[in-house]
C-alpha cells in the first residue's frame, strides 16, 4: 500500500466523518417545520390577545386617577409600561415593569456582522419569561400580562446594582422580581420573592416558561444555524440537542442553555428545577435572520411556608471557555469542542490545542501568525509518525522495479500478483500499512481543530491577509447568487488548501508502484472537488491552518525524499532482508494455503470440461 493509497484512505475516512458530522448537525425533519408553524401560530394568537387588551385599555374611560385608585390584581392588569436600563462594563440590560423582566440585552464588548452591538434579546422579540399565578377563585393570570410597581435601581456597597419590581397583590400576598447585576459580570441574579406562596401558586407548583428566539450575529446565518443548539445539565450530567424537536427531562435540571455559534443564554436554578419539557426548532428559511427558537417549560416546587425565594441566574454572554468555567458546573461544555461520536477529540482541544494556542496568543498579536505557529507545533508533535510514513513510501518506491518485473512475470492474474507482492513485502521487511497508520492517527487532530476554530470566539473580527474575519469564510469574489453545494462566493484560503492537497495526492501517486487500479488513478482529481465544496464555507482560520499544514507536508516530502533518505542504502537493506532466512508464522502459512486453494479452484473453473 503506497503513499497514494495512504492518502486515499485518510481522505476517504476524513470525508466520511466530515459528511457524517454535517448530516448529524443539519438534520431537520418535517416535524421541525410543523413545530415552527405551531409556535408561530401560538405567538400570533398571544399577540392578538395582547393587542385586543391594549385596544380595550386605550378606549376605556378609566382616568389616570381611577387607575391609581385600583388595588391588587386589578391594578396589575391596568398599568402602563415603563422601561429601566441597568448596565455594567460588559452588558446593558433594559427591564420592563410589564412582567418584571429583561426586554433587551446588549453585549457591549462584541459587534454583530453589521457592526452594531450584539443583542441577545431585542425589544419586541419573542424572548420572555412567564408563569401563571392565582388571582382569585378558579382564576389565574400570566405574569407576562401584569404590570409591576417599582423599578428603582439601588447601588450596593460591593458595586453591584439591584432593581426590584413588586406586583400589586391583595393583602397577605406578595410577589417581587429582584435582579442584581455585578461589575464585570455577564451573570444576572434573579430572585423571585414570594409571600404566602400557597395562595399564589396552585398546589405550590412554580411552572416557569421560557421562550427564546436567537437572531444571527454572524454573516452566514445558515452556517450559524448548523452550529446552534441547546444544552443542559440534568442530575449532574451534561447533554445537548441540535435538531430533535422535543425532549422531556424528568430529573433535576441545574441549568439550561440556548446557544448559537459564539453566544448563549443560560438559565441557572440554584435549587434546581424538578423537571423540564423542551421544544426546539431551527429556522428553515435561508433568507431569515433568525437562527433558532426554543420553548422550555420548567417545573419546581415552592415550599409551603409563609415566605420563600426562588433563586435563579441568567447568563447573557459569549461562549468563552474561561468565562463559562467560572459559572455553573459543566457550562464549559456548551462550547462544542467535541461531542457525540466526536467526543474523543475534546481532551485534545482542552489539554493540548487550547493551552498551546493560548501561549502563542500571549506573545503574538496576530491570530494568523499564532495559527501558523500552532500548525508548526502540531507538525513537530506528529513528526515521528510523519517520518515513518515517508520512510514507508521510500521503501515502496525502492521496490517498484522488482514489483514491475514481478507483474510481467506473473501476468494479468490479479490474485497471483497480490500473493507475490505480499511475499515480496514480507521478504524485504516492508510493512505495507506503515504509511496508513500515521495518516489515520492524524485524523483526530483535524477534527479537534475543526471544532476549535468553529467555536473560538477570539477569532471573531480578527483579520489576516485578505480575510477580514477569521471566524468566517474569506471571500475574494461574490457571485450575488448561490451555486448549489458551493455557495455564493469564492474562498481563496479554501482554494489554497485544495490546491496543496491536490499536489500532495499527485506526489503520493508518483511514489506508488501500482498504477493499475483506475479508481486510484483518478482519486487525486476527484477528492479536490469534494474538498472544495466542503472547505468553501469553513472559517478561514481552519482553511489557513490546512494550507500551512499542506505546505509543510510538501516541503518535508521533498526534503526527506531528496536529502535525507538514501534510496540506494534502503535498497541494499531491503536486499539484505530478502536474503535472510524467513520463518513463517502459522497465520502466514494458513493465509498462503487459503490463497493457493482459492487459486486452484479458480484454475479448475477455467479449464474446459472433458468431452464424453
Amino acid at each position: 500500500m503506497g503513499m497514494d493509497r495512504n492518502s486515499v484512505i485518510g481522505f476517504v475516512l476524513l470525508g466520511i466523518l466530515l459528511f457524517t458530522y454535517l448530516f448529524l448537525s443539519t438534520k431537520n425533519s418535517h416535524e421541525l417545520e410543523a413545530q415552527r408553524k405551531r409556535e408561530t401560530d401560538s405567538i400570533a394568537f398571544v399577540k392578538a390577545q395582547q393587542a385586543a387588551v391594549a385596544r380595550a385599555r386605550d378606549t376605556a374611560t378609566v382616568s389616570a386617577h381611577a387607575v391609581d385608585t385600583l388595588t391588587g390584581f386589578n391594578k396589575a392588569a391596568a398599568g402602563a409600561e415603563h422601561l429601566v436600563t441597568v448596565e455594567n462594563e460588559l452588558i446593558k440590560v433594559v427591564f420592563s415593569n410589564k412582567g418584571g423582566q429583561p426586554v433587551s440585552v446588549e453585549l457591549k464588548q462584541f459587534k454583530s456582522y453589521d457592526s452594531t452591538p450584539v443583542k441577545l434579546v431585542t425589544p419586541g422579540s419573542d424572548n420572555r419569561f412567564n408563569y401563571a399565578i392565582s388571582t382569585g377563585q378558579s382564576q389565574s393570570a400570566q405574569i407576562d400580562d401584569l404590570y409591576f410597581d417599582g423599578g428603582q435601581v439601588v447601588k450596593n456597597t460591593d458595586g453591584s446594582q439591584t432593581i426590584s419590581f413588586q406586583l400589586p397583590t391583595p393583602a397577605g400576598e406578595s410577589l417581587v422580581h429582584r435582579f442584581t447585576i455585578r461589575p464585570n459580570d455577564y451573570l444576572v441574579d434573579w430572585d423571585v420573592v414570594v409571600g404566602n406562596p400557597g395562595a399564589l401558586f396552585y398546589q405550590n407548583n412554580f411552572a416557569l416558561s421560557w421562550l427564546v428566539h436567537l437572531e444571527k450575529t454572524q454573516r452566514d446565518a445558515k452556517y450559524e444555524r448548523r452550529l446552534a443548539g441547546l444544552s443542559y445539565y440534568e442530575d449532574g450530567r451534561f447533554d445537548y440537542m441540535v435538531s430533535k424537536t422535543e425532549r422531556t427531562l424528568d430529573k433535576p435540571v441545574q441549568w439550561l442553555a440556548v446557544s448559537q455559534q459564539f453566544f448563549n443564554m443560560t438559565l441557572v436554578s440554584k435549587d434546581g428545577f424538578s423537571s423540564a419539557n423542551i421544544r426546539l426548532a431551527k429556522e428553515t428559511v435561508d433568507s431569515s435572520s433568525g437562527v433558532e427558537r426554543a420553548e422550555i417549560n420548567f417545573q419546581a416546587k415552592v415550599p409551603a411556608v409563609a415566605s420563600t425565594v426562588v433563586p435563579m441566574q441568567i447568563y447573557y454572554g459569549p461562549n468563552d471557555f474561561h468565562i463559562l468555567d467560572k459559572q455553573a458546573p459543566g457550562m464549559t461544555r456548551i462550547i462544542d469542542l467535541g461531542r457525540g461520536i466526536y467526543s474523543f477529540v475534546r481532551p485534545i482541544n482542552v489539554y493540548i490545542i487550547m493551552p498551546v494556542f493560548g501561549f502563542f496568543k500571549q506573545h503574538i498579536t496576530s491570530f494568523g501568525v499564532a495559527i501558523l505557529l500552532l500548525t508548526l507545533f502540531i507538525r513537530l508533535f506528529t513528526s515521528p509518525l510523519v517520518y515513518s510514513s515517508y520512510l514507508s513510501g521510500a521503501k515502496m518506491k525502492a521496490l517498484r522495479p522488482e514489483i514491475e518485473a514481478m507483474k510481467k512475470r506473473v501476468g494479468d492474474d490479479q490474485q497471483a500478483v497480490g500473493m507475490e507482492q505480499m511475499k515480496l513485502f514480507r521478504e524485504a521487511g516492508v510493512n505495507p500499512l506503515g504509511g496508513c497508520i500515521p495518516a489515520l492517527l492524524q485524523i483526530p487532530i483535524f477534527f479537534a481543530l475543526y471544532s476549535f476554530f468553529n467555536s473560538n470566539i477570539g477569532l471573531r473580527g480578527e483579520s489576516f491577509l485578505w480575510s477580514h474575519d477569521l471566524s468566517s469564510y474569506d471571500s475574494v469574489v461574490s457571485f450575488g447568487f448561490a451555486i448549489p453545494g458551493y455557495g455564493d462566493h469564492v474562498s481563496l484560503f479554501a482554494l489554497c488548501a485544495v490546491a496543496t492537497s491536490f499536489l500532495i495526492s499527485l506526489y503520493g501517486m508518483s511514489m506508488t508502484p501500482d498504477q493499475s487500479n483506475p479508481a486510484m488513478k483518478y482519486m487525486p482529481y476527484i477528492m479536490p472537488v469534494f474538498l472544495l465544496l466542503f472547505f468553501n464555507g469553513l472559517p478561514s482560520a481552519l482553511t489557513w491552518y490546512y494550507t500551512v499544514s499542506n505546505v509543510i507536508t510538501l516541503s518535508l516530502q521533498f526534503v526527506i525524499q531528496n536529502y535525507i533518505i538514501d534510496h540506494e542504502k534502503i535498497l541494499a537493506k531491503l536486499q539484505e532482508n530478502k536474503n535472510k532466512p524467513k520463518t513463517k508464522s502459522k497465520w502466514q502459512e494458513r493465509l498462503e494455503q487459503m490463497q493457493e486453494t482459492q487459486k486452484g479452484a479458480q484454475g479448475a473453473q477455467k479449464r474446459p470440461l472433458p468431452r464424453k
